[in-house]
């Protein structure tokens, strides 16, 4: 059964930074990743960002689905682009150097592809960071650090009970999808895809009550006991701040401070090698 969005417990350097940490470091890192088209820090970035996946000992099988995910999208992303706007880049950087013509409109420039390149450069450098803080953050810890960056702690809770009920509905789908293939129901891929939509009806419709009953179940659980009674509540996991959580900030507050100046230096977001 294939796993989203699921908290992957290993003992790694990553992992043992505490929830509130790495969610500043994603931010910053996301901010600094967005903010700038400058293909030398994107190159930087990229390639911490694989190294740091390497570091968390998340292996390839764990997060299989999601990679894939992400790339049909990175991949169909510059298709897209490249399909509707082919001289994007020749816009951008104010040249224009001719590799090879396919059609009088869809013309391979350097500048394209150079504009295709920062793309992917930024989908490399945000994905590894996404799915490490996903795998390595405990939910009840995510929402302790919700809280303590100031979220109120209902939402930070609710967030957490949500992370932590897409294992269970991914679970119960695979449960409730084999009890309706052993009715007869067929599911496979030999049925075309309007069959295989309307079979899906069969899985859905219980999924969804049987969701809403366990939210009732959860709702009157937290009722009875006062959840939302007081202002502040305590948290079970969180955790102190150590030196390797001020590194890890101060690391990610640099590459948003350099993705600024570069953009200062640049005069734009854009690092232009063509002039």
């Amino acid at each position: 059964m294939t796993n989203i969005f699921n908290y992957v417990d290993r003992s790694s350097p990553i992992h043992r930074l505490t929830g509130a940490t790495k969610l500043v470091c994603l931010l910053l890192w996301t901010f600094a990743a967005m903010s700038t088209y400058d293909t030398r820090l994107l190159v930087v970035m990229a390639v911490l960002s694989l190294v740091l996946f390497r570091v968390s000992k998340i292996r390839i099988s764990d997060v299989r689905f999601l990679l894939i995910l992400m790339t049909t999208f990175m991949v169909l992303n510059n298709v897209l682009i490249f399909l509707f706007s082919p001289q994007h880049g020749v816009s951008l950087y104010g040249t224009c150097h001719v590799l090879f013509r396919i059609t009088e409109r869809y013309t391979v420039t350097a500048e394209q592809l150079f504009y295709h390149l920062n793309l992917v450069l930024k989908y490399l450098a945000t994905i590894p960071a996404v799915i490490l803080f996903v795998c390595t953050t405990n939910p009840s810890e995510f929402a302790a650090s919700l809280n303590r960056i100031g979220v109120k702690y209902t939402i930070a809770y609710s967030v957490a009970l949500a992370l932590r009920y897409i294992p269970d509905i991914q679970k119960e789908y695979h449960e409730i999808s084999q009890a309706q293939q052993a009715r007869g129901i067929e599911m496979s891929r030999k049925q075309n895809l309007i069959r295989r939509l309307k079979s899906a009806s069969a899985i859905l419709i219980p999924l969804i009550l049987s969701s809403m009953d366990r939210i009732d179940t959860i709702s009157n659980a937290m009722e009875l006991r006062g959840f939302g009674k007081n202002k502040k509540r305590t948290w079970y996991m969180a955790r102190p701040f150590r030196k390797a959580d001020f590194a890890a900030i101060i690391l990610c507050a640099v590459l948003l401070a350099a993705a600024i100046a570069l953009n200062v230096i640049n005069g734009s977001r854009f690092w232009n090698p063509f002039t």
